[in-house]
């Protein structure tokens, strides 16, 4: 048996999508580089998610080496958002997959291992900075350390960060209902926006459906039965024949959060870094991820490991912290149903506001010239004595 280290390259704490990207990423750009990937828990394991990986992931992961991960899946190209009686269902500019989180988290650490990283069962309990290192537990150390343990994050708290605004997200197995099979259907809430019930067909008989919405501070987050009763309130008989019900908290990103720099980085659930309108997560878990690898890497390379956040903190400021404050100011926008609402009417009457919004809510969209007109018009139209506007450009 061959030994284990006591000090590496990078400790990842947490391999769950953002964790095992940043396994990825290290390797990818150094090859050799020593990567311990620590974990509570083993695989498969479950978690609360919609299931749908979009496109933009598998981009993502291909930039690191890794491709064909979720080819057996069944794609799915039409999407169909409505609130109450309102419906815009298109087709997606590229389908998305449908993969259950105990197959994608153990598919992902899987392309870790074979990549180069250890993985390790340990709880983490302790985090402390060194001058030349950060030690976990008092027994194993590492040149840089990248926190995705998600909501709690040991390695958060250990940084003194401050959480920031929650979401609840229940999710369980069906099996899939005809009028709902080969789409994503999404029913937003008329009031505690915002809040929304799911239905995404995972092809394989089954849907995953759930609910999820803003836990807020002077209310406490529902008990698992309210949530269910969302649910069939929003989608009747979507929950008929459930199984395997899980919850799990969401940290939401904002414009205010910036990511740490020095020795020890975060990636999106311990980060904060949850869509606030949608609560997708799975894209920026592996664009966070794969960059954190990275900058570690870099960092090594030219022997500053202590420079590996700022790094990140550069990576991050170019490509991903500009959508949090689009969609920060989205989910503020959505705490008013007129807002979805004219979205929904705006997107139904134009597939360029359909896909611009698509873009926002899944990967790192930003608002766009077509995507402002088109809602702004929907707003007013109603109260306009004709609603001839201008078209969008």
């Amino acid at each position: 048996m061959v030994p284990t280290p006591t000090h590496w390259d990078l400790a990842v704490v947490g391999t769950g999508p953002a964790g095992a990207a940043t396994a990825l990423g290290a390797p990818w750009a150094e090859p050799g580089l020593r990567v311990a990937l620590l974990d509570r828990a083993d695989f498969p394991r479950d978690k609360a998610c919609g299931d749908g990986v979009a496109p933009h992931v598998l981009d993502l992961l291909s930039e690191v080496g890794v491709t064909g991960l979720v080819d057996d899946r069944a794609p799915v190209d039409r999407l169909r958002p409505g609130c109450g009686v309102l419906v815009a269902e298109r087709r997606t500019a590229r389908p998305a997959r449908g993969v259950p989180r105990r197959v994608l988290g153990t598919r992902l650490v899987d392309a870790a291992v074979a990549a180069g990283a250890r993985s390790l069962r340990r709880r983490v309990r302790d985090v402390r900075q060194y001058g030349d290192a950060v030690v976990l537990d008092g027994e194993i150390s590492a040149a840089v350390v990248v926190g995705a343990d998600g909501a709690h994050s040991v390695v958060r708290r250990a940084l003194d960060l401050p959480g920031g605004p929650v979401a609840l997200a229940v999710r369980g197995y069906v099996p899939s209902a005809a009028e709902r099979r080969g789409a994503q259907v999404i029913e937003f809430a008329d009031r505690h926006q915002p809040s929304y019930a799911w239905s995404f067909d995972l092809g394989d008989g089954r849907a995953d459906v759930g609910y999820g919405g803003i836990v807020h501070e002077n209310r406490p987050a529902p008990p698992r039965v309210r949530s269910l009763e969302h649910i069939e309130a929003l989608l009747p008989g979507a929950t008929e024949g459930g199984e395997h019900w899980v919850g799990h908290h969401l940290p939401l990103s904002t414009a205010r959060r910036r990511p740490p720099t020095g020795r020890p980085l975060l990636v999106v659930d311990a980060a904060g870094a949850v869509n606030p309108p949608t609560g997708e997560g799975i894209h920026h878990a592996v664009a966070s991820g794969s960059k954190a690898g990275r900058a570690s890497a870099a960092a090594r390379r030219v022997g500053r490991p202590e420079a590996a956040g700022d790094r990140y903190a550069h990576a991050t400021r170019r490509v991903l912290l500009p959508h949090p404050r689009h969609t920060a100011l989205a989910a503020r926008l959505a705490r008013s149903t007129r807002v979805p609402e004219a979205g929904l009417r705006a997107s139904a009457a134009d597939q360029r506001v359909f896909d611009d919004l698509v873009e926002l809510g899944l990967s790192r969209g930003r608002p766009t010239p077509t995507m402002a007109l088109g809602p702004s018009r929907a707003l007013v139209a109603p109260f306009l004595p004709t609603s001839r506007l201008p078209e969008p450009p």
